[in-house]
């Protein structure tokens, strides 16, 4: 007989705890190697973790809602077998030998384990072999997200038909059988005692994040109201050129960002403030504020500045509904130099956004709106809507953050006019 006990690995990026959501298993039962065990939050992505050992599960170390260390016991595996390498699995950042990639996020995969694991099973006497317990039905559902908000509001995955790829269940499924389950009714909420919010997980990460940019930045914000009609007419001609691969209004504006932080780099930067230095980066890391069921992330494109329009709508599209869906790892979180964000999809016309720590400078887009509008000395009605830059003043003064807000004001205006840059 042998025993092991997995620990919570390194999930990366320098996060040094995980809250567990859920237990995927429970004691008692098989589990094979690279089976996904439990589910737990951190302060980047939400992620299954698989175990590296196969056997029978002996205990479970949390509960969910715990928040455990990075090298604290997550279960305790018996495989029933001879010791093998696994066992320097069983101390946290050591890599088993000839064990596969030691990599514990689903879909790294630790191969040759399974190998291993499958050959000591064939080897076992047939008469001494315990019968296989029934592993439990595992709905078609990916995305940790899709999972969670399905239990929130008591509704089994095992009971839906998905909508998605192979009948893989959608967020957009779940949602149908919430509305579906919820009768109208007068609801009077108690009153009497205030609901509580434990600021953990994605929701304490962003609250540290927003502020500790308003401790640390001194920022500033300027502003211009912008007539994107014409902006609106070239996409239009952009997108019957190839509606395969549609550019979305968001993703021109990112890309005259990118252009006008190569003509004013000071935008593109970070502070240290250790070493009292401004570091200009020499690429342009795209951040883009996405609005999740988890809160406010901010997915990265990087080499921004390498990707054509349409490339960097595809991109955008891809890092967005991956980081709503939940799939996204937590390096593609991080990094980012520069941010934009469009809140005009919330109806808003402007905002005095919070920049992305340790950014130094956060571009906005409210919604585009009928206005009337002088052109040429004559009124008429134009798409309007306003621009909003937010920067470190730190880093730059007004001349220098007026000057990229005009920049990419004018590409709005008159789009055409960088049709080589584009």
């Amino acid at each position: 007989m042998s025993a092991h006990e997995f620990r919570l690995p390194d999930l990366g990026e320098g996060l040094t705890e995980a809250e567990i959501v859920r237990w995927l298993v429970e004691t008692g039962q098989t589990v094979e190697v690279d089976q996904p065990v439990v589910e737990v939050e951190t302060a980047k992505a939400s992620v299954e973790v698989p175990t590296p050992h196969g056997g029978t599960i002996t205990a479970l170390h949390g509960a969910a809602g715990e928040v455990i260390a990075v090298g604290a016991p997550l279960l305790s595996v018996e495989d029933g077998g001879d010791e093998t390498a696994e066992a320097a699995f069983d101390e946290p950042g050591v890599a088993a030998p000839e064990s596969g990639s030691g990599n514990v996020l689903v879909g790294y995969g630790t191969g040759n384990d399974r190998k291993r694991h499958s050959r000591r099973r064939r080897q076992t006497p047939v008469a001494t072999q315990e019968p296989e317990r029934a592993q439990p039905s595992r709905p078609a559902v990916i995305s940790p997200v899709v999972r969670k908000l399905a239990r929130d509001n008591g509704i089994d995955p095992a009971t839906l038909t998905g909508s998605g790829k192979d009948g893989l269940i959608l967020r957009s499924d779940v949602q149908a059988a919430i509305g579906a389950a919820t009768a109208p009714t007068t609801f009077t909420p108690d009153r009497s005692e205030p609901e509580r919010i434990p600021l953990t997980g994605v929701r304490g990460a962003i609250a540290e994040q927003l502020s500790r940019s308003r401790r640390e930045i001194p920022e500033a914000t300027v502003w211009v109201d912008v007539d994107a009609t014409e902006l609106l007419r070239v996409r239009a001609e952009i997108n019957a050129a190839d509606a395969q691969q549609p550019v979305s209004v968001l993703a021109l504006l990112a890309r005259f960002c990118v252009l006008g932080l190569q003509r004013y780099p000071a935008l593109n930067s970070t502070v240290d403030t250790d070493r009292s230095e401004v570091l200009v980066h020499p690429a342009v890391h795209l951040g883009v504020a996405a609005q999740t069921p988890r809160g406010l992330l901010v997915p990265v494109i990087r080499d921004a500045g390498r990707h054509s329009s349409r490339h960097l709508a595809a991109e955008l599209n891809r890092t967005t509904t991956a980081a709503r869906e939940g799939t996204l790892s937590p390096s593609d979180l991080t990094g980012g130099t520069f941010t934009v964000n469009n809140y005009g999809v919330f109806g808003v016309d402007g905002s005095a956004a919070i920049i992305n720590h340790p950014e130094a400078a956060i571009l906005g887009m409210g919604r585009i709106t009928d206005r009337p509008w002088a052109v040429d000395g004559e009124l008429a009605l134009r798409k309007i809507t306003q621009l909003t830059l937010a920067f470190d003043h730190r880093v730059c003064d007004g001349e220098t953050a007026g000057g990229f807000l005009r920049f990419v004001a004018d590409c709005v205006e008159r789009p055409t006019a960088l049709l080589g840059d584009l």
